[in-house]
């Protein structure tokens, strides 16, 4: 198989112990809106130290309610246990073993409490959950290192913990809505950024026990608009914290460095100082000795590559490990002997399991098709993963190194899909702009028959750079939108990731002529093959895809109508979002009003004629609503036909279950009304 795959079909045979096509005596059914939200969502798994247990979250929904069910589940890594671990009615999540792998801790809101506390429960023997912190701000991403559990918390600086107790339930009982900001960030995705409050790292033995700042002392503060597991690491004999943070203080072009610190100092040793741009993601060795980071080296771009470098805790010497190599070092977890690392591996259309060498030796694929993540590994050298293609939801698997096969150690969804009549889907390469390869993922219905033409729906994925691979796809679900009848494409366009440096970067900073080009050159792919009818053609997308198809709009191409979820259509109004597009790597619109002028949709308003369905939330502030009610002015103000689908409680995503199904249902009759679906 070359990098993008010739034409490679991948029809999955589903055996007993998996998926069946079919039960006998039983009617099928097609995977529609429906039974995406009958199925059970598996979270990121957690091995214990010796490598016999699995813990994962597991998410269920009631559309009755409209409301989540997340609790943990138990898994053999033998395939003999597999059984719900804590009791439903609570949001559990976020699990991890004690280094012993006799307690698991894990983060729970429960009846008494007013935010989310961690408790720990026995693994090896019977018993209840105990609460273990009363942090009135709340706890997140806790980590078990030795006999302390590390944790963040956002606080008010200053203030004591009674007094801070006071302040939450002030806040809560306040009847003023208003919020106040004096500098940047003001919001991330769908979340108000307080700036009276810090997030911050403390620790609290697993005993019990007074509550312990970390990152308080040092005077620095993790980074405002989002923190979680990957924002610090915690050295297995406690020697050590790193954490990032903005060395610049600075909102509005943030600097994020790797800072070093040991527990109980309130010195702080920046690590990354040279570097302007984003340095992340600490990891420390099973030894350690060392420090594993992402390193990336253009200030302003998101999807830089991100290159892993060792920082040598004895002598502060780094060295770049994956120099050569033309991709990003994601996923990451140490393999217990210390001599390299795995990575779920963003890799030309497919996220693979690599070995990474800290030799320097060339990384290696342990995994072939289907999609990994979620990577865990146990002191015995056991992985563990979530694995999904296409064509079935995340599941559990042991990975073995070695050779790359796997065993699921799960049967979460196997019901509900027993019955499921699936399509089958292929990896495709064209020719799209400057003659380069464009790898794309083909979606056929169930029961294709070859020798009819069926409509296509094209789907261009959001970003930009943020490349489709072989995984499902809840929200947009390539499936499904095959099951109504239609042949279903993503194609990966210039700006997509996983397909080196070069690639990602050359549609900066001009958003249009290359994957405007690549969704012109893979209609013309369909249009050219025997089972297309190019008269019944659709296309659009979400975001960045929201954009193209924005753009589109303006421009020729040969499809009847247009879907457009929460478009960037006007670059001028987009400064109200969390991010300014292109601003710190380009300049903002008062430096060179040119860029923003030939990219903004809204300047092409003049050749709208295509009919499209916009769909927007209001709760989006990294693509603010107002850009969709902007352009379906303009649809209407030109007389074209349009539907403006508005959700007040929905952000960037449709994530609740009743509004997802009412937004399957209405992209469904839309794309009906100008391209009839089957196969004719």
């Amino acid at each position: 198989m070359n990098k993008f795959g010739s034409i490679i079909l991948l029809v999955f045979i589903y055996s007993i112990t998996n998926i069946t096509m079919t039960q006998a005596g039983g009617e099928t059914r097609s995977l529609s809106a429906e039974v995406l939200w009958e199925m059970k969502r598996i979270g990121s798994p957690v091995i214990s130290p010796d490598g016999r247990w699995v813990v994962a979250p597991v998410t269920r929904y009631t559309t009755d309610d409209d409301k989540s069910h997340t609790d943990l589940w138990l898994f053999a890594t033998d395939g003999s246990v597999e059984r719900q671990l804590t009791v439903s009615g609570f949001a559990d999540g976020q699990p991890a073993f004690s280094p012993d792998g006799s307690q698991l801790a894990f983060i729970s809101r429960r009846d008494q409490d007013d935010s989310s506390q961690i408790y720990l429960l026995p693994v090896k023997e019977p018993g209840e959950a105990t609460r273990l912190t009363e942090v009135p701000t709340g706890v997140s991403a806790p980590k078990w290192a030795g006999s302390y559990i590390y944790f963040i918390t956002r606080i008010w600086p200053g203030k004591s913990w009674e007094e801070m107790k006071e302040q939450v339930k002030k806040d809560k009982e306040s009847k003023m809505s208003a919020h106040t900001w004096n500098a940047l960030p003001y919001a991330h995705w769908d979340t108000w950024i307080d700036e009276e409050r810090q997030a911050h790292l403390y620790r609290i033995p697993a005993a019990g026990g007074d509550v312990e700042p970390i990152t308080l002392p040092t005077g620095w503060e993790l980074p405002r608009s989002s923190q979680g597991p990957s924002s610090y690491d915690v050295a297995p004999d406690n020697s050590w914290v790193a954490f990032t943070a903005d060395s610049q203080r600075d909102g509005v072009d943030p600097e994020m460095d790797i800072f070093l610190v040991k527990p109980g100092s309130s010195d702080a040793l920046n690590i990354t100082p040279d570097n302007e741009a984003s340095d992340s993601n600490p990891l420390f060795s099973p030894g350690s000795r060392y420090l594993a980071f992402n390193q990336q080296r253009i200030k302003g771009f998101y999807a830089d590559t991100r290159r892993l470098v060792l920082h040598d805790l004895q002598t502060g010497r780094q060295r770049e490990v994956t120099g050569d190599w033309d991709r990003s070092a994601d996923g990451l977890v140490w393999m217990p002997d210390g001599s390299g690392l795995y990575g779920a591996i963003d890799d030309a259309g497919t996220r693979r399991v690599y070995h990474i060498d800290i030799a320097g030796r060339s990384p290696r694929p342990v995994t072939g098709e289907t999609d990994y993540s979620g990577l865990s590994v146990s002191d015995n050298g056991a992985l563990v993963a979530s694995n999904q293609s296409f064509l079935y939801p995340p599941r559990l698997v042991v990975v073995d190194t070695g050779n790359g096969h796997t065993r699921r150690i799960d049967t979460i969804n196997d019901d509900i899909l027993s019955n499921v009549e699936m399509g089958t889907y292929e990896s495709v390469t064209y020719k799209g702009a400057e003659g380069n390869d464009i790898q794309m993922w083909v979606h056929y219905p169930p029961g294709f028959d070859k020798t009819k033409k069926y409509p296509l729906f094209l789907l261009i994925h959001g970003g930009p750079h943020s490349g489709i691979s072989d995984g499902f796809h809840f929200r947009w679900n390539a499936q499904t939108f095959a099951s109504w009848g239609y042949v279903t494409a993503w194609h990966n366009f210039h700006g997509s990731s996983g397909f080196g440096q070069e690639f990602t970067d050359a549609i900066n900073p001009d958003w249009i002529t290359k994957p405007y080009e690549d969704t012109q050159k893979a209609a013309e792919w369909f249009a050219g093959q025997p089972w297309i009818d190019e008269t019944r053609m659709v296309a659009g997308g979400g975001s960045y895809g929201g954009y193209l198809s924005s753009i589109l709009l303006g421009k020729e191409h040969p499809f009847n109508a247009l879907l457009i979820h929460a478009p960037v259509y006007n670059f001028y109004s987009q400064m109200a979002s969390d991010f300014a597009v292109h601003s710190t790597r380009f300049g903002n619109y008062w430096e060179d009003p040119s860029i923003y002028r030939e990219l903004s949709p809204h300047y092409y308003a003049e050749n709208f004629n295509t009919p499209a369905l916009i769909i927007h939330g209001q709760l989006d502030y990294r693509v603010p609503v107002g850009q969709a009610f902007e352009l379906f002015r303009t649809l209407q103000s030109r007389g074209i036909d349009s539907k403006l689908i508005y959700y007040p409680d929905e952000n960037h995503w449709i994530l609740k279950p009743n509004n997802s199904l009412y937004w399957y249902s209405q992209v469904r009759e839309w794309i009906g009304k100008y391209a009839a679906p089957g196969g004719k």
